[in-house]
Parts: structure tokens; sequence; C-alpha cells
């Protein structure tokens, strides 16, 4: 995919001296990591991690493989509670908080290896992350009351449009399973979607795609951007999509922070250039 030519955004320090677009420089920052860490097995996996997501920024998490990025992800989501340090999500102090607390709170995720019910319906799949927002009870699931069906029908239509932003409303139908990869990644994001999370973290969105998909991932990304206003990091592989959509990078290395900057800044940086740039274009 060629690198496209695009104004960059200017990051600007907040009193914190972290750096964000400029548009969010008024604004609480949607996520900051103080001194996060874990130990794993007795070896430091991630180490005095410090990041700050501006409110409307997109992010991108680089580094080599092993550097710590999915296990950064697990931190926040607290698939990992960390050994170490400070969480804030909307300025909310998440220790103590589990994985579906903290989805709560706004932090939907997808994974590398999609995570898809494959056997259900594509508007059941992004009806089921709709289930903190149901206020129906169980009996009156069972006896399928009117406050019930009220309820799906509700959901239904917001699973439609939702899924209209891909175009894949006319679909909604179809097993989940059944579709093409690329269609499965896009899902994917739907479903995160309809938790209504003010953080989408994407794991590796391009693993398996042609540059074909990857730039109709990239737009994908963009349109979610700008019709939600939310902020998103993501993991990602192929630098040509990282470099063209994040707007602030940050480069673990043995799950220390090597860098952070504008693309313009990661690409020119020694550091990364040794450290992964120049020596490995995989980033896991």
């Amino acid at each position: 995919m060629e690198k496209e030519k695009r104004s960059r955004t200017k990051l600007v320090p907040l009193p914190s001296r972290a750096l964000v677009p400029d548009r969010d420089a008024a604004r609480d920052p949607v996520l900051e990591c103080i001194n996060l860490g874990i130990t794993l097995g007795g070896i430091k996996a991630v180490e005095d991690f410090n990041f700050t997501v501006g409110r409307t920024e997109i992010a991108g998490l680089i580094g080599p493989n092993g550097a710590g990025k999915t296990t950064v992800f697990n931190l926040l989501t607290k698939v990992y509670q960390p050994t170490t340090g400070t969480i804030l999500l909307n300025g909310r102090d998440t220790h103590g908080m589990n994985t579906m607390q903290v989805n709560k709170a706004g932090i939907a995720r997808t994974f590398q290896n999609i995570r898809l019910f494959k056997n259900l319906s594509v508007a059941d799949n992004v009806k089921a992350a709709m289930n903190n927002d149901m206020r129906y009870n169980m009996l009156n699931a069972i006896l399928r009351t009117p406050a019930y069906r009220r309820e799906e029908i509700a959901a239904h239509r917001r699973a439609l449009k939702l899924l209209s932003i891909f175009d894949m409303q006319d679909i909604a139908d179809v097993r989940a399973g059944s579709l093409p990869y690329g269609a499965q990644r896009r899902l994917e994001i739907v479903r995160a979607l309809a938790t209504n999370p003010s953080l989408l973290l994407l794991d590796e969105p391009a693993a398996g795609m042609n540059p074909s998909e990857t730039a109709e991932l990239m737009d994908s990304i963009r349109k979610v951007h700008e019709m939600f206003q939310i902020a998103i990091v993501l993991i990602e592989h192929d630098m040509s999509l990282v470099m063209n959509i994040c707007e602030g990078i940050c480069v673990l290395n043995f799950g220390h922070i090597i860098a952070k900057g504008t693309p313009d800044d990661i690409q020119s940086n020694p550091a990364v250039i040794e450290a992964y740039l120049g020596r490995n274009r995989e980033a896991k």
C-alpha cells in the first residue's frame, strides 16, 4: 500500500508533558497509564509504561516480537491485573475492576485471533455485545413478554444501523462463520462498537489481509473515528497502515518504551530503527 500524502496532526503537550493531538489539548485524556507494569513468571513483561491517549486520538502501539504490546492490551482490559502502576480511564482509576467492569467503563477491544460467535448470525453477534444495555429480565425473556419484544426490536434496529457503517446490513442474517476473513474482521469492530466505548483497542486488525483489504480497513477505521469521535489504539505490524493512520505512536521493546512521537518522529528515531524498523518489519 503506497504511503498517502495527508496533513499530519500536531501533537501538543499536556501539563503532565504527555503529547496529544492539538484538538484534544483542552480535554482530559481518555486513557492515562502511569508507571504501569506486570511481572509474569518472574519476568517483568512490562515495566514503567507511561502512556496517554487523547480524547479522540488514533494512536499506535508497535514494537518487535515479544515487546509486550498485547500484554499492555490485556492489562488495560483486566485480562491481567497490573503488578505496579495505575490505569486511569476517563479519569477513573480502574484498580480492582474486572474485564466486564472495565468494558462497561468504556474500553472495547478486538483480538489478534478472531473471536466471533461463528454459529450465530451477523446481527446476533452484534446484539450479544448490547447485553449491558438490555433492561428486561430472565422471566421476560422466557415468557417473551411485550417488554422483551420491544427491547429485542430496538436492539436489532441498532445492530443494523451499526452494520450499515461497513455496508454489512444486508448480510445481517448470514452465519458469522461463513463470512470472508475481511468481513469477519469488520464484524469484530462493529461488535466492539456496540458496547458504546470511549476507547477502542484493535489488536492487529490487518493480520492476514491483502493490500486491498488493508486499504479498505484503513478507510473503515477512519470512518469509525469520524462518526463516533472516540479514541482508537491499534497494535499493528503493517507499517504502512500505522504510519498513515496513527497520530501518535508508542514503541515498545522488551516491555519498555523506547520512543514516542508522531509517525515522522518514529520513522527517523535511531533507537526505533535499530530495535525494530531497520531490522524486522514485523510488529509481533
